[in-house]
């Protein structure tokens, strides 16, 4: 299962490498594992400087029973530490069926509860406009369990509309 979650992830970099700019680097913001959103989860943090816009895809795989679920907020971040915390609005979309994306929706600072089931895909979208209105240069995801449903899951952070060519080490271009 863990194989086919990271072929998926790798094919959502390639889409959405496809779309929207002519550079674009991913990151893994949480590595596929078994349970993945147990309890309150964060993704990795990344930096707003040399980028105009992140999109983190979170994959729910196979649930236990079908009824797992987790709030889903975006947090700025003073550091890479995340010392202090502020939850900001941000835009997503989700595909819980039939391999269609909904309409974007816009999350408030409370986010926004995903739905009970199996395989399923959420977009989220974070302009650098949200996190700098915080007066924060970084940026995380945060799930919370909502219902206890082990469910294999992963986070992609895909870096969009970056200012500049994409470097050599493009993952210490994030951070």
């Amino acid at each position: 299962m863990l194989q086919k979650l990271i072929l998926i992830m790798t094919l959502l970099f390639c889409v959405s490498f496809s779309q929207n700019s002519e550079y674009q680097v991913g990151v893994i913001g949480l590595a596929p594992v078994a349970d993945a959103f147990a309890s309150t989860v964060y993704s990795d943090i990344v930096n707003f400087k040399n980028v105009d816009e992140y999109v983190f895809w979170i994959y729910k795989g196979v649930s236990t029973g079908d009824s797992a679920t987790a709030t889903i907020t975006i947090e700025a971040c003073d550091d890479t530490g995340a010392t202090n915390t502020t939850a900001i609005a941000f835009k997503y979309q989700t595909n819980t069926a039939a391999d269609t994306f909904s309409v974007e929706t816009s999350a408030t600072t409370a986010g926004f509860t995903t739905t009970a089931g199996s395989s399923q895909l959420y977009k989220i979208y974070v302009p650098k406009s949200s996190v700098y209105a915080s007066g924060y240069d970084f940026v995380r995801l945060k799930s919370v369990e909502v219902v206890n449903d082990p469910v294999v899951g992963a986070i992609f952070i895909v870096a969009t509309k970056l200012r500049y060519d994409v470097p050599k080490q493009p993952r210490s271009f994030l951070y």
